[in-house]
């Protein structure tokens, strides 16, 4: 009885061509299709390498996308998709090669067509639909500093300088720790999820889960720049989880203390507590207190303006609280910093992050360290403490949606539900005494 497994396996001549075939290296990788995991708002196509002859490694070749994504159902753009998959790996295993001039394979892979074998005896297998075949030229695989550079110009127009100067900061750690640690990866696309997945490991033993997931954030977010501009296939780095953290907080100051540290600054450095004041009267962010320019101050109108953390321009009134602090702004320039370090409405040529450290240890020299103040008292406190002065003496008068309402308009957040987040952070709703409920 003929058996086709045994002939197959134990006849000379195939086994022959199995080893000859099995001691070559593959010129290139089986073409894949990329489906976006059926999102159709994505563009799908097929992807595959083929072994660069200077460097003799598998290189990724630019995507074929063909019609394919003209379509919108999933079925239709697999089908077509499909169709250009089995087209190219035909076409490759005839020989035709990305890095070269395949002029002349494809002439005689037409004159093929015009003149075929007439032999009755000669029965036609793997026939391929013929469609129109996109293979784009070839495009070089980045290098990962390459690939990086291209992703941070995608993101420059959307993000702010501090958001840039982070990603900048964090992709020179990740490729500095890629050069030691991987020396023998040099492509982006070499850069797999374990590699990353190693890096934050390492990120989390030297500091916390919270900057472990920033790095993550900033890397995802570079990644998915080139996911989309077809540099690599997929950002991988989504699929790693975000890992519990417990953010640190300011505290609040208590009564005295906020009265005892206004009365030292008095008398010790009255920018500094103009500084604050900023901060306390008006709400404003330390951040957004360096920002401001001598301009942005109207004092007739008693409106001041800057770049707020969840709008790129708010107005606020100017209490009168803080109105009858301010010096006379009227004979300086008004694109000169507001505060500087020798005093108030100068040049004061600095990246603005510098701007809040350079506050911030004044702080700590002036303040921090003669009241003996621990690391969660700092800047940030005053605003966490006159929020919270505030919001209980709206409800004194109110019900706490009233307060709320009324808070929401002065503190400037986007939502109620924000505002009711931030003040169950920093503590700011007490409930009454309920001794009474709880007596035997």
């Amino acid at each position: 009885m003929f058996s086709l497994n045994s002939y197959l396996t134990n006849e000379h001549g195939n086994e022959h061509i199995l080893e000859h075939s099995l001691s070559k290296k593959k010129n290139f990788s089986a073409p894949k299709i990329y489906s976006a995991n059926g999102n159709l708002n994505k563009r799908w196509y097929v992807y595959y390498t083929y072994r660069n002859p200077e460097s003799g490694i598998l290189q990724r070749m630019k995507n074929v996308y063909g019609g394919a994504n003209r379509y919108n159902t999933k079925e239709d753009r697999l089908i077509i998709l499909s169709v250009y998959r089995v087209k190219l790996l035909s076409l490759l295993n005839e020989g035709f090669n990305p890095f070269e001039d395949n002029t002349t394979r494809y002439e005689d892979r037409e004159d093929k067509k015009l003149n075929p074998i007439t032999d009755t005896n000669v029965v036609k297998t793997n026939i391929v639909p013929e469609v129109e075949l996109m293979i784009e030229p070839k495009v070089s695989v980045l290098s990962c500093k390459e690939a990086f550079t291209k992703g941070l110009k995608y993101k420059e127009k959307l993000i702010s300088d501090t958001t840039r100067r982070s990603y900048e900061n964090r992709l020179k750690n990740f490729l500095l720790w890629v050069e030691k640690h991987h020396p023998d990866l040099k492509a982006i696309t070499d850069i797999d999820k374990k590699v990353v997945m190693d890096f934050l490991n390492h990120i989390l033993d030297q500091t916390s889960p919270r900057n472990r997931n920033n790095y993550r954030t900033d890397l995802s977010s570079i990644m998915q720049a080139l996911e989309d501009n077809d540099i690599i296939p997929t950002n991988f780095i989504k699929k790693i989880p975000v890992l519990k953290s417990v953010p640190q907080r300011n505290k609040t100051y208590s009564k005295e203390e906020q009265k005892d540290i206004f009365e030292h600054l008095e008398k010790t450095d009255k920018t500094l507590l103009l500084f604050i004041k900023f901060i306390s009267y008006n709400f404003l962010r330390p951040i957004e207190v360096c920002r401001l320019r001598v301009g942005d101050l109207d004092i007739k109108n008693k409106r001041i303006q800057f770049k707020a953390k969840n709008s790129p321009l708010k107005t606020k009134i100017i209490p009168d609280l803080l109105l009858k602090d301010l010096p006379d702004l009227s004979k300086l320039n008004k694109e000169d910093s507001l505060f500087t370090p020798d005093g108030i409405g100068g040049i004061w040529e600095s990246e603005l992050s510098n701007k809040r450290d350079y506050f911030s240890k004044r702080f700590k020299r002036v303040v921090k360290d003669p009241f003996n103040l621990g690391a969660d008292y700092g800047l940030y406190s005053f605003r966490h403490t006159y929020i919270t002065k505030l919001y209980r003496e709206l409800v004194k008068g109110s019900s706490p949606f009233e307060s709320k309402s009324k808070l929401m308009q002065i503190t400037g957040h986007s939502s109620m539900k924000a505002l009711e987040k931030y003040l169950r952070d920093i503590d700011a709703e007490f409930p009454d005494d309920y001794s009474e409920l709880i007596k035997s």
